[in-house]
């Protein structure tokens, strides 16, 4: 049986845009913490940016699951897009307030999973639309798409130092990735559009959880205490320690987010050899760190 999205079509739409987003996702995990320490701030600005992020996104994602019952599911996506748009446009300043700010309420995802308020939205519309015999193989698809644009999104973040090479300032060149995080918040929104309208007799009232409550409890208890662990090591974080540790440039950092395709390319290199790279004037895997950089 399926949901009122019975269109393939539909399915295909919502595999696209968590590409999109996680696309964003991979690339903006690293390149943000690599920004703030090119602007100046330290590792203590960067955490509690981080921390802003992740408290926002689980005070959205919580506040989602209160609105989405009464709420057309469609528009809900579409305001999740424009405020993708308008976290990669606010994320450009220079100051840490308003970077925590646009972080606090934005969509931007420091640990670089599924994480915010749009993933809900797009599990209960893929849970919905799906045939009750596909639905295990759409959600193991959906999070194979995650799983590989985000690893393509932090091989992107060396962006910036191509760009640099290119004779781009390099403050100007992390601001062009927040740009470009802004518009695969315009693609995303043109996917969600394309998506049908529930009508008012497909609206259901919420169902008590019953005999499934303490099972769901149990499994949100496990599931919060792996985040609490994750939540040492989320993506930003790590790349920060990398930045500061090791002194690696953003291109080699991504080596360690991108995962084992890029890893003949991205091997790190001894100091005589990052020598030689930097004479051919070639970014990737350089050792100076985007605070030596800036």
């Amino acid at each position: 049986m399926r949901g009122p999205f019975s269109r393939p079509s539909d399915i295909l739409l919502l595999l696209v845009a968590r590409g999109v987003r996680g696309f964003g996702d991979g690339f903006a995990a690293i390149v943000l913490p690599a920004y703030l320490v090119a602007i100046g701030f330290g590792t203590a600005e960067v955490g509690i940016v981080a921390a802003a992020s992740l408290f926002g996104s689980a005070l959205f994602t919580l506040g989602v699951g209160m609105l989405a019952p009464r709420h057309e599911l469609r528009h809900l996506l579409l305001a999740g897009a424009a405020l993708m748009v308008a976290t990669g446009l606010g994320l450009t300043g220079e100051n840490l307030i308003w970077i925590a700010v646009v972080g606090f309420v934005g969509t931007i995802n420091p640990s670089g999973g599924d994480v915010g308020m749009l993933v809900p939205l797009e599990h209960t519309m893929l849970a919905r639309g799906a045939a009750d015999r596909e639905r295990t193989k759409v959600f193991a698809r959906y999070s194979l798409i995650g799983a590989l644009s985000t690893a393509a999104g932090a091989l992107a973040a060396a962006s910036p130092d191509l760009l640099v090479v290119a004779g781009i300032d390099r403050i100007v060149a992390f601001k062009l990735m927040f740009y470009a995080y802004a518009v695969l918040g315009v693609a995303a929104a043109a996917l969600y559009r394309m998506l049908p309208q529930s009508r008012g007799e497909e609206r259901h009232t919420s169902a008590p959880l019953g005999a499934s409550r303490a099972m769901v409890y149990r499994l949100a208890a496990l599931f919060s205490l792996d985040a609490f662990a994750g939540g040492f090591t989320v993506q930003s974080l790590l790349a920060l320690w990398l930045f500061e540790r090791f002194g690696l440039s953003l291109s080699a950092a991504t080596c360690s987010f991108s995962g084992p395709p890029s890893s003949a390319r991205c091997r790190f290199r001894s100091p005589a050899q990052s020598r030689a790279v930097s004479a051919s004037s070639t970014p990737w895997c350089s050792p100076t760190s985007p605070r030596a950089s800036a």
